[in-house]
């Protein structure tokens, strides 16, 4: 039995390719950036530069054709600078466009994806509504076919890149009398779409990656804009929420290393009674125990997106192991980002109270992964739901 947890040489080279670009080009403007709550305007075409928009998207498409591993890889290195950012470009390239390319057809994948590789597009997912959050299977956006058309009325919220999005998938119900049978899943390009509208809503962490208020108001898409078939949304959308939670996890654990390295650096810098606070036991042991959490998170997170990674379907959703291990490591990622953010702080003392110290930031965005893809709550029922399985056999 092999447990050797290593990257290989090509993984190396695409977190220092990612690192550089990330501590060079985008850690100098995190500063003003975050205080104006304003996302890089070509962040996503200098994402395309290097190659890591479509990191498991397929090459005929400007994808690097590799996995899940890689595209946590990507999301923990840029989180490594900022969390928010993280989220958005996951939010995109995952919660979005991977999702479509699992599901539409080809004509409709070649519209979308080259842009989406090279970052002309900027992608969405509208799931949440105001009255469906946790619930997502109560949600009561409708889509009603006249013709040739649908004819969409209802809202979103919460929705990350929203009032950004050049592209927006999301789910509707198409039959409301079948409940979550009668959900189907649809996209359309806002920007130049009737009847849509986008308030962008104020956050106290997250900032720099822009969350909207969505709204459809007698908006008619044409009846291609369907994705996976009439009333397949359920599915699209659960095996959707594994390799989100997945995924996203990277963006806390990104946080989780910096927390832990801006920590070190401090505490042995800071001197107080005459030596470095890092001497003393108490900030050893915070330390200790920030080191812990991140590698163990990692652990959780990685080895979920190993399994995805070896799936041939990459079915997730009720009644498979994906479906346990995407929660669980998001569950943990979350959690244990919250303490270590909030540990980061405590080092730091008056100072990580300062918005010119990074670790504020990180500990204001850490906060969103116990709520954020399912919060902590929800994430426990379906680990619990998955061990109580009739064929569940061993706590792998």
């Amino acid at each position: 039995m092999s447990l050797n947890f290593d990257f290989n040489e090509e993984q190396i080279m695409l977190e220092e390719t990612v690192w550089r670009w990330a501590s060079t080009w985008l850690e100098p403007q995190m500063e003003k950036l975050y205080e104006q709550d304003e996302m890089p305007p070509n962040l996503f075409k200098e994402l395309g530069k290097l190659g890591v928009n479509g990191v498991a998207f397929e090459e005929e498409y400007g994808g690097a054709a590799l996995g899940y591993v890689e595209t946590l890889l990507v999301y923990e290195t840029i989180g490594r600078v900022s969390n928010a950012l993280a989220m958005s470009v996951g939010a995109s390239q995952t919660l979005c466009f991977d999702n479509f390319r699992r599901n539409a057809t080809n004509e409709q994948k070649k519209l979308i994806l080259p842009k989406a590789c090279n970052g002309e597009y900027i992608g969405c997912l509208g799931i949440t509504e105001p009255n469906a959050g946790s619930d997502a299977m109560s949600m009561s956006t409708r889509a009603i076919k006249k013709g040739n058309k649908y004819i969409i009325n209802g809202s979103k919220t919460f929705i990350t890149n929203g009032p950004v999005a050049d592209v927006m998938v999301f789910y509707a119900k198409t039959d409301p009398d079948k409940k979550s049978r009668g959900i189907s899943t649809f996209f359309f390009f806002p920007k130049k779409t009737k009847g849509f509208y986008c308030e962008k809503i104020k956050k106290w962490g997250m900032r720099t990656s822009p969350t909207g208020l969505l709204t459809f108001e007698d908006m008619e898409l044409p009846e291609e804009n369907l994705i996976g078939g009439l009333n397949r949304g359920v599915a699209i959308l659960t095996n959707g929420l594994c390799t989100e939670r997945i995924t996203l996890s990277g963006c806390s654990l990104g946080s989780q290393r910096a927390c832990l390295e801006l920590s070190i650096k401090y505490a042995k810098e800071r001197i107080q009674f005459g030596k470095p606070i890092a001497s003393f036991q108490m900030i050893q042991e915070k330390l200790a125990n920030m080191y812990t959490g991140y590698i163990s998170s990692k652990l959780m997170a990685y080895r979920a997106a190993a399994f995805c990674d070896a799936l041939e379907n990459k079915k997730g959703g009720k009644g498979t192991d994906l479906d346990r291990m995407a929660a669980a490591a998001l569950l943990y990622c979350g959690e244990m980002g919250t303490k270590i953010a909030a540990d980061a702080i405590q080092i730091h003392g008056g100072y990580g109270y300062c918005t010119e110290y990074p670790v504020s930031r990180h500990y204001l965005d850490q906060k969103l992964w116990d709520i954020g893809a399912g919060t902590s709550e929800i994430r426990r029922m379906i680990i619990a739901r998955e061990l109580m399985r009739d064929d569940f056999q061993s706590a792998r």
